[in-house]
């Protein structure tokens, strides 16, 4: 209980800085609408999927990727609380050193929620539809935020090791941009070579999309053989999301251990 009080305390302080701070929430309004309108009305007459509307086929990629940007916000957040002396103060507190990490992965998971929320309307009014019903939707996009959460924790212990706001910039461009596009979240990947389809389906992030694209009822046909997490994507990612999170959890609660004994 003593746990859930703390991580209850810390998520609220982090929600009322989104209170104080609004400009916080353009990182999770507009730039997910951007990424709608340029993706599937822009690119949606110039691309074509087999079987489906380029714009529905679209979307799932465009939530994942989202879920992906969470590896940069929650790593400038706690290496910000490292910079200004706020986890000194932490330390100094008779509270628990997890509920520090805890309440900030869940807070930055709740923007994710307000991230999916809006690119779900503008999805709607562009012409995206769920067509598998409200349960399946309702699951593909616990596994989105489920994805977030892990992203966080993975953003946690990089913003733990890295320190500074120039190294986490780096290191989350160059880990979310190969994993968004070495994959099957804005393109069909029947067209590509042998082997670089290959390297797109074995992707992680190939594997949230397909889940969320077969319970969104988005998927497309004619794609032939693929690999095998594109042909299980759901029991995959979710094994993929549980194994990302048995070893950065751990790891995050270890780094910062060390960080506030320092």
């Amino acid at each position: 209980m003593e746990l859930v009080s703390d991580v209850s305390a810390l998520f609220g302080r982090h929600m009322r800085h989104l209170a104080r701070i609004p400009e916080k929430l353009l990182s999770v309004t507009l730039m997910p609408v951007a990424y709608v309108i340029v993706f599937g009305v822009l690119f949606g007459s110039a691309i074509s999927v087999p079987g489906s509307d380029y714009r529905s086929y679209l979307m799932a990629g465009i939530f994942t990727q989202m879920m992906l940007t969470n590896v940069g916000n929650t790593a400038l957040g706690v290496a910000g609380d490292l910079g200004n002396g706020v986890v000194d103060r932490f330390r100094s507190l008779p509270m628990s050193r997890s509920a520090v990490l805890i309440g900030r992965t869940l807070s930055d998971v709740a923007l994710a929620v307000i991230a999916c929320v809006t690119m779900a309307v503008v999805g709607y009014l562009i012409g995206w539809r769920v067509h598998q019903g409200t349960p399946k939707a309702i699951a593909g996009f616990g596994i989105l935020l489920l994805l977030g959460y892990a992203m966080s924790w993975l953003g946690a212990l990089i913003g733990l090791l890295a320190r500074s706001a120039e190294a986490v910039n780096s290191i989350a461009f160059m880990l979310v941009m190969p994993l968004t596009f070495l994959s099957n979240a804005f393109i069909p990947l029947n067209g590509l070579p042998g082997w670089l389809r290959l390297l797109c389906e074995w992707n992680p992030v190939s594997a949230v999309v397909a889940a969320c694209r077969e319970l969104f009822g988005n998927t497309s046909t004619g794609t032939g053989k693929s690999a095998l997490p594109v042909q299980y994507p759901i029991p995959l990612s979710l094994a993929l999301i549980a194994l990302l999170l048995a070893i950065v959890v751990p790891a995050a609660v270890g780094a910062y251990r060390k960080a506030a004994a320092r």
